[in-house]
C-alpha cells in the first residue's frame, strides 16, 4: 500500500453558510475550496496548514444526512482554552476529561455533527 494520507472528510451539513460561518468565526479554519458545481457547491475548511479538509456536504451533494457523522478528533494544543473559546461563541462542551491518551472534550457542530478535541498527554 502506498497511502500518505486522508484527502478529506465529508460533514454533511443542511446549510452550507450558517456551516461556513461556524467552522471558519468558531473555530478558525481557513477555506480551502468553494466552488459552484453541477450538483451543488463545492466547500471545504481546514485548520491551517493541514493537510486533510473537510468537505461542508450540502443538500444535494452526495445524499449524506447533516448531523450524522461522529468522531472526528482534531488535535490541539489547548484543550481547555479551545473549551472555553467554544463555551464564549455558545456551543455546548462536555469536557474536558483526563484520560490515558490526553485531556479530550466533545462537542457538535451546528448540524450535529460530533467533534472532539485533544491534546495529546506527554509520551
Amino acid at each position: 500500500m502506498n497511502i500518505t494520507h486522508a484527502s478529506f472528510v465529508t460533514l454533511p451539513v443542511a446549510d452550507q453558510d450558517r456551516a461556513l460561518r461556524f467552522y471558519t468565526e468558531v473555530l478558525g479554519f481557513e477555506v480551502t475550496a468553494d466552488l459552484d458545481m453541477p450538483q451543488g457547491r463545492w466547500l471545504q475548511v481546514a485548520p491551517e496548514g493541514a493537510q486533510t479538509v473537510f468537505t461542508l456536504s450540502g443538500p444535494g451533494m452526495g445524499g449524506f444526512e447533516p448531523g450524522t457523522t461522529r468522531g472526528i478528533m482534531l488535535v490541539t494544543t489547548d484543550v481547555d482554552a479551545d473549551c472555553e473559546r467554544l463555551a464564549q461563541a455558545g456551543v455546548s462542551v462536555q469536557g474536558p476529561d483526563d484520560l490515558p491518551w490526553g485531556r479530550m472534550a466533545g462537542f457538535q457542530d451546528p448540524d450535529g455533527n460530533g467533534l472532539m478535541l485533544l491534546t495529546e498527554a506527554a509520551q
